[in-house]
């Protein structure tokens, strides 16, 4: 008899996430659900807004990737009124992105994603002087992998332990057996856990430099940008070329090793050798460089036919919400896109938990919608870009998936797993560190003849203008569409990376890459399901975040209603 297994939540940080799936006799998983169990609706509050607001508000989608909706919106605003924006704003939104890309992927890895692979118990009884040896496998150069630095970290998680304060560590599935790392390099990686702490701040303050703050920049207008005075200082260059040196040394001693580390240990991990189920990946045009050409390219595979790559095209987007808690009866272009809530409620049953509450799979049971492209799921994020530039042939994603590849022995099916998924954010955060530097010395050279950064924007209230944007954010493909009539924003829909990964089944039973991933997977212990984390987080999903407070003793701290009209 089939049983129900509920995980919820399964994000560690990022709003609201809910997984169940039905396991067989032999716990394999037959069907699987996934369900965002929060609704923004920040499209309706932008309705009647002036459009020179539109990224200021659609960055409070997100906590984490602000600067991608706040960028994406400003943009589709620009397309709607036909603005060119200067190259110098050109070369400063993508300085700015690498930013946000080298700390979401660092944060994803390291404190979102790392837990699942390993097991900080185990960490506890490694030889700190074994484990630096070991170290120098993956690097010649390991940074905070040295015996002295290994002995700390381990005599302080052992305070932590000592003192019944795990914190982060707390409430995990450790002792697993599908963990694979040794003691020793459990240590190594808990040791870059702890370093990434500290260069995920340093990428923060990148993007602070030219955004004023972080999270929620505030440098980015319609027609450019507002922070001509930092570009004109050279100090402040200076302070972001240095961190963006920081950072990149950590993504080559670190994270390009862990990488490597993990593809040698796991190697033969069956759960993380699937998990790329939905074989249709879709990317777009990313990092302006330093050549007017972008770094990354867009375009569409199906069936994971890498000798064909098409050209996307807007047309083919549309939304299905048959199993979504909104109102629509069809599938519908984000030009003529709702956002209509129609909640309906959670049914109970037997799980191994004893009864709860449970998903309506026969109904609705996700706020979040299904795009599609051309009626397809799609999966979208650096797996998807990587594999979209490879078969368009781009030079510097061929070379760094061969090196990878080289390096671990593994071949280019590999990277249609978990595993690949997991790599692929790393070699994308790689060949960005090494293209920043050419962007950054373009940028420079240009501010020697041209300080331009803003062109004045114009709206004419008698006219109707549509417009959308398309960017590659650290999650993957984001689209934001706005319709603006009588001076202000008539209609607006954002298609963030999340759903495309994460949308419930559609009309005519597609699933998604999120349920269809887990498909197959036998788990070790239903009731500690750690390889279902380990496949959903190597998605990075990011809900629409929630401004929320916990407390620890279960008290509810308050309660706040917000209507559509933000009233």
């Amino acid at each position: 008899m089939n049983q129900r297994v509920v995980i919820d939540p399964i994000t560690r940080i990022e709003g609201h996430l809910r997984i169940e799936v039905e396991v067989d006799e032999q716990n394999v998983i037959q069907k699987a659900w996934a369900s965002s169990t929060l609704w923004r609706g920040i499209e309706v509050i932008l309705k009647g807004r002036t459009p020179m607001d539109v990224g200021l508000l659609v960055q409070r989608i997100c906590g984490v990737c602000t600067f991608s909706h706040y960028r994406c919106g400003t943009e589709a605003v620009e397309n709607a009124l036909g603005l060119e924006i200067p190259v110098n704003a050109k070369y400063l939104r993508s300085l700015m992105m690498s930013a946000l890309h080298y700390h979401d992927h660092l944060v994803h890895f390291y404190h979102l994603h790392a837990l699942d692979w390993v097991d900080v118990v185990s960490a506890l009884s490694a030889d700190p002087a074994k484990a630096a040896q070991i170290a120098t496998r993956y690097t010649a150069e390991p940074i905070a992998a040295g015996e002295g630095d290994l002995r700390a970290v381990q005599k302080r998680v052992q305070g932590f332990v000592d003192k019944g304060r795990l914190g982060p560590f707390a409430n995990a599935y450790w002792g697993n057996k599908t963990y694979r790392f040794t003691p020793e390099q459990n240590l190594i990686a808990l040791s870059h856990y702890m370093k990434g702490l500290e260069i995920q701040r340093v990428a923060a303050e990148m993007m602070a430099i030219f955004g004023g703050k972080q999270p929620h920049p505030q440098s980015v207008v319609v027609g450019g940008m507002t922070s001509i005075r930092d570009l004109l200082s050279p100090a402040r260059l200076q302070e972001w070329k240095t961190k963006h040196d920081v950072v990149r040394d950590f993504i080559k001693r670190a994270y390009h090793a862990d990488i490597l580390m993990a593809a040698e240990a796991f190697g033969d991990e069956a759960s993380v050798l699937g998990g790329v189920n939905v074989h249709n990946f879709i990317c777009t045009n990313e990092f302006y460089g330093a050549d007017g050409k972008h770094l990354y390219h867009q375009g569409v595979i199906h069936d994971g036919d890498l000798s064909k790559v098409e050209d996307v095209n807007p047309d083919l987007v549309a939304e299905d919400v048959t199993h979504s808690w909104y109102r629509a009866d069809k599938p519908q272009h984000p030009y003529e896109g709702t956002t209509i809530p129609q909640y309906t409620d959670y049914v109970e049953r037997d799980t191994v938990y004893g009864k709860l509450p449970t998903l309506d799979n026969e109904g609705k049971y996700s706020w979040v919608k299904s795009p599609r492209y051309n009626g397809k799921p799609m999966e979208v994020g650096p797996l998807a870009c990587l594999l979209v530039n490879y078969a368009r042939g781009n030079e510097k994603v061929v070379d760094a998936i061969d090196s990878f590849l080289k390096e671990t022995g593994l071949p280019l099916e590999a990277l249609y797993t978990t595993l690949g998924r997991t790599a692929a954010r790393m070699i994308e955060t790689e060949i960005l560190a090494d293209e920043c530097d050419k962007i950054f010395d373009a940028l420079v050279t240009n501010l020697g003849s041209d300080d331009t950064l803003y062109v004045k924007p114009n709206i004419d209230p008698n006219k109707e203008y549509i417009g959308h944007s398309f960017i590659e954010a650290p999650r993957g493909m984001l689209s934001h569409w706005v319709r603006i009539k009588n001076g202000v924003v008539e209609n607006y829909q954002a298609v963030v990376p999340t759903t495309w990964n994460a949308g419930p089944k559609d009309a005519n039973g597609n699933i998604g890459p999120y349920e269809a991933s887990l498909l197959g997977l036998k788990l070790e212990d239903p009731k500690k399901p750690l390889e279902v984390l380990r496949i959903i987080h190597s998605f990075d999903p990011c809900m629409a975040c929630s401004v929320h407070m916990m407390d620890y003793k279960g008290q509810s701290l308050g309660e706040f209603r917000v209507g559509p009209s933000a009233a």
